[in-house]
């Protein structure tokens, strides 16, 4: 049974930091891509940034610069380090895991359930 579960989130004040973590467990033989998303209240789930095996990342514009990803292969880990962090990236924050192959199958995309980042101002 695969499985992502982030941990991390919580409640911190404007100019703030938190690191979040994910880890990929069930046997897992190699993820292609993983990432993080968010969800705020009323709003689409958006990318937030993603690094693929080979270490190249992506980052939302509104998280450039503030945000860093990063992973660890040999754990199925990823990590998302928020300096500096806003009010308005309060949300839900989504880990995910594009192309997982495990012994249990292949995974075109799985999804962690989330953890909550609210940042007051």
């Amino acid at each position: 049974q695969v499985q992502l579960v982030e941990s991390g989130g919580g409640l911190v004040q404007a100019g703030g930091s938190l690191r979040l973590s994910c880890a990929a467990s069930g046997n897992i033989f190699r993820i292609n891509a993983m990432g993080w998303y968010r969800q705020a209240p009323g709003k689409q789930r958006e990318l937030v940034a993603t690094v693929t095996s080979g270490g190249s990342t992506n980052y939302a514009d509104s998280v450039k610069g503030r945000f860093t990803i990063s992973r660890d292969n040999a754990r199925s880990s990823v990590y998302l380090q928020m300096n500096s962090l806003k009010p308005e990236d309060t949300a839900v924050y989504y880990c995910n895991a594009d192309h997982l192959f495990a012994s249990s199958g292949y995974y075109p995309t799985y999804w962690g359930q989330g953890t909550e980042v609210t940042v007051s101002s």
